[in-house]
């Protein structure tokens, strides 16, 4: 398997195996890989010539210092599950150093509002970090077509969003969420999770399903009301913020247009290990 720790031996690299007519296909990750991750790549797998992954925990999008440093870092077994999944996938696994040149420092983006809603206002300069970090690897990169789970449905709009504002020659493809045998998200933080923690976490989905039943009679203020009520009368779980929000715009939902679509979006704290999700209501 091809690993690359920097990026000047990266390009080199795929600029000796890329033609005219080549296709990469790019699914950036900060590793602990499940099978959400593996599933963006066996698609990038199946529709490019050439899948490279990125394996980076970027610390300008942690505003909680102590997130950053008990993210889970698992570069030996991410390896052993990438070349299981395709030992040609190119993988990218740099230094701090190597992709920042020196201080990790975020550009400031607009995002035309997108990163004030929801994560924006909970985690201030996070989709800032984001921003760099995709912008940067797409740089290096240069890829085709990059993939990303619609649990993070928010950095999705954003990335798209970065892409269009910036005229960059990559496609951005929106997968669906994977999800554990009891309906949780899978996500990498899951693993921080107890065996208990992670069983009674599948309220999250439970909730959000009868949130998509209600969303056809009820009012989004109604359908807030008692997620909230929901959450109060399970105290293990932490409720940061539900919202209903216009899937383009994510401006939050107060009175329901037949013309528009619709998407719920909830982060929850266990224990202090933040869960986030989100379902399509129309």
């Amino acid at each position: 398997m091809n690993i690359f720790y920097g990026k000047a031996a990266l390009r080199e690299y795929l600029k000796s195996i890329k033609t005219s007519n080549s296709t990469i296909g790019f699914v950036p990750t900060m590793g602990a890989l499940h099978q959400g991750h593996l599933a963006l790549m066996q698609k990038s797998l199946s529709e490019n010539e050439y899948t490279a992954v990125s394996i980076f925990v970027n610390p300008t999008q942690f505003n909680n210092p102590e997130d950053l440093a008990k993210y889970p870092r698992t570069l030996a077994e991410d390896v052993e599950k990438l070349t299981a999944l395709n030992p040609k996938i190119i993988l990218y696994a740099p230094t701090v150093e190597d992709i920042y040149d020196g201080t990790p420092q975020s550009q400031s983006f607009n995002f035309d509002g997108l990163e004030n809603q929801m994560e924006g206002k909970f985690r201030p300069g996070h989709f800032d970090g984001v921003g760099t970090i995709v912008k940067r690897l797409f740089e290096i990169i240069e890829p085709t077509r990059a993939y990303f789970g619609e649990k993070d449905f928010q950095q999705l709009q954003i990335v798209k969003k970065m892409v269009a504002k910036n005229k960059l020659k990559v496609t951005i493809i929106g997968c669906p969420i994977f999800r554990e045998s009891n309906q949780l998200a899978m996500s990498s933080r899951n693993e921080r999770l107890s065996a208990l923690e992670r069983d009674e976490a599948a309220i999250i989905y439970k909730i959000l399903t009868q949130v998509k039943e209600k969303f056809a009679s009820d009012s989004p203020l109604t359908i807030s009301e008692w997620v909230q009520k929901e959450f109060e009368n399970n105290p293990n779980f932490a409720l940061e913020y539900f919202v209903i929000a216009d899937e383009e715009t994510l401006l939050e939902c107060t009175l329901k247009n037949k013309n528009k679509k619709y998407r719920a979006f909830i982060a929850v704290l266990v224990n202090n290990i933040r869960l986030i999700d989100t379902i399509s209501l129309n």
